[in-house]
């Protein structure tokens, strides 16, 4: 038996975040970085929750770590909210689960309404039941995953996007590509997963340009928004791939913006699970068959199966080339000695990553260290 199940209800669209107009006369505790503070985007909170008594906590940081997180359930304890706002990129949404979860195990609290509002278009953790905490010390990242940490509430306010840097903008859009691409052929893929996965990475392909080039375009803005929390999801339910578990190792040991560097990974990862190298083969994988089928849908052209795989891999590479990203480590100051001196643990250390277990084509070490080689 297989199951697939919403919790948080998604309030999207230009004024969505007028829902905020609702809460009357509540304690709310917001959680967010310094800059949502210092450019005002708070405001636009604040100025929707005038009858409300607020606590803003706006310490969070990209990774944010352990003693962040018990920092912040201090704070919570002190206030005792009825609802909790998290305002921000995955960081904030991620810490703020945390911080919520460990609150309700360590003491009595009220009932929290718990609110989502990303303002980025990428991570899709607004309506996953995952949560990643740093340990900066061991510089080791722990995954916390319950359908406890799910929002109860997701606000997609295309306005809260619009000014989001052209590089962010490319680097966030490639994740939710990679995010839908990976659920798409993951080996936990249903019917369901697919055509989120599906509506997700035809958005992606369709105004990810367009909001790159243009950050005032409201539609394109509003369409990737709703792409990241369409591949949120997918990969919620049919999980991710070694993409994923090769980017959160690289991610620990480099600090490339995670993003950026699924995007870079993503042409190699397709190859490999699509694994289309024998030029006489009639029979392909059900992955390189998925991949096919995507890339039409998508509306790419290809009279076949290995055509229509190659054509995706090279789309997405003219996308990269027209954001100006980074095909390889070596252009993000990553240092290919370094690389070179610790393929092996990251090869064993994104093996035992959570996400590659639902991969496609199941890896071994050489598979990792190649794909490595071909992204130094």
């Amino acid at each position: 038996m297989k199951r697939f199940k919403i919790k948080t209800e998604i309030l999207f669209g230009e004024g969505a975040l007028d829902y905020l107009k609702e809460l009357k006369n509540k304690k709310v505790f917001i959680v967010t970085d310094p800059f949502m503070v210092k450019s005002g985007t708070i405001e636009k909170l604040t100025n929707n929750l005038t009858s409300s008594e607020v606590f803003v906590f706006s310490e969070i940081v990209p990774d944010p770590p352990i003693e962040l997180v018990v920092s912040g359930i201090e704070m919570l304890k002190d206030f005792n909210p009825d609802v909790v706002i998290a305002l921000g990129g995955g960081s904030a949404i991620d810490a703020t689960k945390a911080i919520i979860d460990f609150s309700k195990k360590l003491v009595k609290l009220n009932d929290i309404k718990f609110i989502a509002i990303p303002t980025t278009s990428g991570t899709g953790s607004e309506v996953t039941s995952f949560s990643v905490i740093t340990d900066k010390q061991k510089g080791v990242k722990y995954p916390l995953v319950s359908d406890e940490l799910l929002p109860d509430i997701a606000i997609l306010d295309p306005e809260l996007v619009k000014t989001v840097p052209n590089f962010i903008t490319a680097d966030t859009g490639m994740d939710v590509l990679t995010h839908a691409l990976e659920a798409y052929v993951s080996k936990n893929a249903t019917d369901f997963s697919d055509a989120l996965a599906e509506k997700a990475a035809t958005l992606v392909f369709k105004y990810l340009l367009k909001a790159y080039e243009n950050g005032n375009d409201i539609e394109a803005r509003e369409k990737m928004h709703n792409a990241s929390c369409l591949a949120g999801l997918a990969f919620n339910e049919a999980s991710l791939g070694v993409n994923h578990g090769i980017a959160h190792v690289l991610g620990g040991k480099f600090h490339v913006p995670h993003g950026r560097t699924n995007s870079i990974l993503l042409p190699h990862v397709i190859e490999y699970n699509a694994n289309i190298t024998s030029y006489n083969s009639k029979e392909f994988s059900e992955a390189a068959e998925k991949y096919a089928k995507i890339a039409k849908i998508v509306g790419l052209q290809g009279s076949n199966t290995r055509g229509l795989v190659k054509n995706l891999v090279n789309e997405i590479k003219k996308m990269q080339k027209a954001m100006n990203m980074p095909t390889t480590l070596r252009e993000c100051k990553v240092d290919g000695d370094e690389l070179k001196k610790l393929e092996n643990e990251i090869a064993q250390l994104a093996l035992k990553d959570a996400c590659t277990e639902s991969n496609p084509r199941v890896p071994d070490e050489k598979d990792i260290i190649s794909i490595l080689n071909k992204i130094k």
